[in-house]
């Protein structure tokens, strides 16, 4: 999967700042990738914010009360959207 195919202006959350709150609207991967991370909460339509980035990659998202800390490789298939480039109407927390 690639940002097009995700939607204009996708881009993966490995990419997005500290602070930084965007919209999950893709996840790449094969089966067992995206059931842990559907397991993690983390599906399209939610909303998160970068806490902290890592130099190596590694950050740690946050989803409502719930903290996730995320290895490159899984921030790199989730493709998400800032806020502010969402489009209108769409739900999500």
């Amino acid at each position: 999967m690639d940002a097009f195919s995700a939607g204009v202006g996708a881009f993966p959350l490995m990419l997005a700042s500290e602070g930084e709150r965007v919209r999950v609207v893709a996840i790449g991967g094969g089966q067992g990738v995206n059931r842990k991370l559907c397991d993690l909460g983390l599906i399209p339509g939610c909303e998160l914010m970068v806490i902290s980035r890592n130099p190596g990659g590694q950050m740690i998202v946050g989803r409502d009360d719930l903290r996730l800390a995320l290895g490159t490789g899984m921030a790199h298939r989730v493709m998400v959207v800032r806020l502010s480039d969402a489009p209108h109407g769409e739900g999500g927390r």
